[in-house]
């Protein structure tokens, strides 16, 4: 007897769902050890054209995910509601569940998981991150018994487009947004990649499995885009040897009690393994305690590569259902807090437009000092109007570094902050 799966959307993921379901049906089934058969598809409306049998659709969500006959739902209709209500009662149905919801789940994940342990049924999301790349399963499962201290990602192919095609080819960031705009890469309203929404959602969801806390939310994460990112910084990351990503970062505390995660545009040196990411490919970099570094590389968007990910999500909660068991993730929780980004130790990158005069360096210098943030190197570029002063400055807590700039700012020696970025040098 065939299981049944309930779709709940039908856009560029769905349907790329259908098709490889129907291409298949032989390999999923000799898989899961069962026919796997789309019962129904859940749409907005009737009247377009979707490339599916029109005979699966109806409008009526709810019915669908909670028909008796239905055992696994997959939801990637996006958004927090109506995802939500519809993931939940497809839960308390005793459905199994796979979406693709990232803002849902970093917003309210907790609740879905409790949902889920309550009914007895799974809850997967590989999808949500990093598109096709094998990611969350294997920090959930197979560094389930060693100590994760760090995760780095490149986890919007939007914005790594953008700040690839700024430095290799020194695009201006609107015209390289415009570029990703016309291959697919980015939205018509590009707001959630470029100023780091998404990447925050998706940091939200590492951190809780890296770390087995279910403390962490999106708002939780602390979210700069790249808006502000200019050929200056391109420039300015060059002459140090860095390029200059979107990063999430997750990391424990050096003390083990707090975890911080945050998302921000830094320079990075190319000898790290994700500064020679291209284009909008994702790569997640994974330090832990025992297994050491690990890579995680591949496409972390687009219709088929998300639907890859589904696609296994939905064959391994189909087998479990087959066996009469369910994976009982996010029943165990660390406690650990998120520490606030003023704790985080970081360093900056700062260029000032400085008054070309005696004495300005040793200004600059001591309102460094004011703030227990030391210098470690210093350059500076043209003289006169056009002088600039370029400051690195060695690892501090971000509190400190980010009064020195607002001390900067204030000062009459200091024409403009041009710029401020963090270094990370991962060592």
């Amino acid at each position: 007897m065939a299981m049944k799966v309930a779709l709940l959307g039908c856009g560029v993921v769905g349907s790329e769902v259908v098709r490889l379901v129907d291409e298949q049906p032989e390999e999923l089934a000799a898989r899961v050890g069962t026919p796997l058969e789309i019962g129904g598809i859940a749409v907005r409306r009737l009247d377009r054209d979707r490339g599916v049998d029109p005979a699966l659709l109806t409008t009526d969500a709810t019915e669908l995910a909670t028909r008796p006959d239905i055992d696994v739902v997959i939801e990637v209709i996006g958004g927090i509601e109506p995802a939500r209500s519809l993931i939940l009662s497809a839960l308390k149905a005793g459905k199994s569940v796979v979406t693709a919801n990232k803002a849902l789940l970093a917003e309210d994940g907790q609740t879905l998981h409790a949902a889920a342990r309550e009914a007895g049924v799974d809850l997967f999301y590989e999808a949500s991150v990093a598109g096709a790349i094998p990611l969350l399963r294997p920090l959930r499962d197979s560094l389930a018994g060693d100590r994760v201290n760090r995760v780095l990602g490149i986890v919007n192919g939007t914005t790594n487009y953008v700040l690839d095609r700024m430095d290799s080819v020194g695009t201006g960031f609107t015209e390289a947004l415009e570029e990703a705009q016309t291959l697919g890469y980015a939205e018509a309203d590009p707001t959630a990649d470029v100023e780091g929404f998404d990447a925050a959602a998706k940091a939200a969801i590492l951190a809780r499995l890296a770390f087995h806390t279910q403390q962490v939310t999106a708002a939780d994460v602390h979210r700069e885009g790249i808006t502000g990112v200019s050929a200056a910084d391109m420039a300015g990351a060059r002459a140090m040897g860095c390029v200059v990503k979107l990063l999430a970062i997750c990391q424990r505390s050096e003390d083990g009690e707090s975890v911080g995660v945050r998302v921000h545009p830094v320079m990075l040196p190319v000898e790290h393994p994700l500064a020679s990411v291209k284009e909008a490919y994702n790569a997640v970099f994974v330090e832990a305690e025992s297994a050491g570094s690990l890579m995680f590389y591949g496409a972390g968007a687009g219709g088929t590569p998300t639907a890859s990910a589904v696609l296994g999500d939905m064959v391994a909660v189909a087998r479990n259902r087959l066996a009469g068991t369910h994976v009982g993730e996010g029943g165990h929780d660390t406690g650990l807090p998120v520490h606030d980004m003023g704790e985080t130790v970081t360093s900056y990158h700062v260029s000032l437009d400085v008054a070309d005069r005696p004495g300005v360096l040793a200004k600059v210098a001591e309102i460094f000092a004011e703030h227990g943030v030391s210098i470690k190197n210093v350059r500076q570029e043209g003289s006169g109007d056009d002088a600039q002063l370029v400051l690195v400055s060695h690892r501090a807590p971000d509190a400190a570094l980010r009064n020195t700039v607002e001390r900067l700012q204030e000062d009459d020696s200091v024409r403009e902050v041009a710029s401020v970025m963090r270094v990370e040098n991962f060592d």
